[in-house]
């Protein structure tokens, strides 16, 4: 039987918000030619502190934000003067449903409003949802949901009858969040899977798709061997992706051959022989193309193998098998990249060789000023 919470005013709530000391947690980027073109290139927008931003040419942002999110909205608030921390408190009922306050609502009347989220698991979806659904009705003049990884995105196609694209269910949710007073919601979602999947948002939200290719660009720029790299793409997915976005380098495409009851990984196109190669790809799960990838690169002659992956997912704690010290000397990864749109992973792979961050924060207070 279906719960119904009638509240009149005649009688106290069914359910009573609990004692502020008693509530949850409280959320408060010839070859030398070639480098220097792309030196150039990057210099223009992302070098220096030119995400910093100053006072009175940008519109203010009342940045909200999820608990796993507080570290990169810090470093988001840290990049611009115009974006100032908003809090919401995190509860729970009794039955675990959730118990919410968005903190100080009143003050953000006629404010532009951000809200930074981590869709980590199926648990935390609702009430982040529902504070979302929420914020726009406090006649804010504008809002933004930054949601860095789209999590269902390689759920986005049917391969039989009965199978369910939860990339469009997720992006039919989230194109129903309400209308600010300023207009349709703009969504802010980093190197989503599939391009098309921009499709699946309906006509009442703002898609804006953005990408950590440039920060990568920027960091590849700094390593001592800049002039040595060649960028390789683990599947043909990969390689439509994002090649458009690195044609200063040579590359290699690799793909998955089968051989008997096998998938074996091949090098497609190019040569990595006396080079170093930088595997990207959009995201990691278990990891074991890389690792497959990484094998049949080295064994070709490539002087290091790296990895870039803008969202390190690592379910099971998968990125264990990448550790310096579970390789032999001659079978590691020297550099592996990720962004910071999975801040659980990023707690778990702090200081581990060859894990590296390269953090969203600066993107992100960008896009915020669009």
């Amino acid at each position: 039987m279906a719960r119904f919470r009638h509240r009149s005013p005649a009688h106290p709530p069914h359910r009573r918000r609990e004692p502020e000391q008693n509530s949850g947690a409280v959320s408060s980027l010839d070859r030398s030619s070639v480098r220097r073109g792309l030196s150039g290139s990057c210099k223009g927008r992302f070098s220096g502190n030119q995400f910093k931003m100053g006072k009175g040419t940008d519109k203010q942002i009342n940045l909200f934000y999820c608990t796993e999110c507080e570290e990169l909205a810090r470093k988001v608030c840290d990049q611009s003067d115009a974006i100032q921390l908003r809090t919401i408190s995190w509860r729970n009922f009794d039955d675990g449903f959730p118990n919410i306050l968005i903190n100080n609502a009143h003050d953000i009347r006629g404010q532009h409003v951000a809200f930074l989220a981590c869709f980590s698991s199926p648990g935390v979806i609702f009430e982040q949802i529902s504070a979302i659904f929420a914020l726009p009705k406090l006649f804010i003049a504008s809002f933004t949901l930054v949601l860095p990884f789209f999590p269902t995105g390689t759920f986005e196609r049917m391969e039989e009858e009965g199978d369910v694209a939860t990339a469009f269910t997720m992006a039919r949710i989230l194109s129903m969040i309400p209308k600010s007073r300023g207009g349709p919601t703009s969504i802010v979602i980093y190197d989503i899977h599939a391009l098309q999947e921009r499709f699946y948002f309906g006509d009442d939200v703002l898609p804006c798709f953005e990408t950590g290719i440039p920060l990568l660009l920027k960091r590849l720029q700094e390593l001592p061997d800049a002039n040595n790299i060649t960028i390789a793409f683990p599947d043909d997915g990969a390689w439509k992706r994002f090649h458009k976005q690195l044609l200063h380098f040579p590359m290699i495409v690799c793909a998955k051959v089968r051989e008997g009851d096998k998938k074996i990984v091949r090098i497609k196109e190019g040569n990595p022989k006396g080079q170093h190669i930088v595997i990207v790809d959009d995201l990691v799960q278990s990891g074991g193309t890389l690792i497959e990838c990484q094998k049949v690169l080295a064994a070709h002659g490539a002087e290091k193998v790296s990895a870039y992956v803008t969202h390190a997912v690592f379910p099971n704690r998968s990125w264990e098998k990448f550790l310096h010290n579970k390789f032999g000397s001659g079978n590691q990864f020297a550099h592996f990249w990720m962004t910071d749109s999975c801040p659980l992973t990023v707690k778990a792979i702090v200081d581990r060789p060859p894990f590296e961050v390269i953090s969203l924060a600066g993107s992100i207070a960008n896009a915020l000023q669009i």
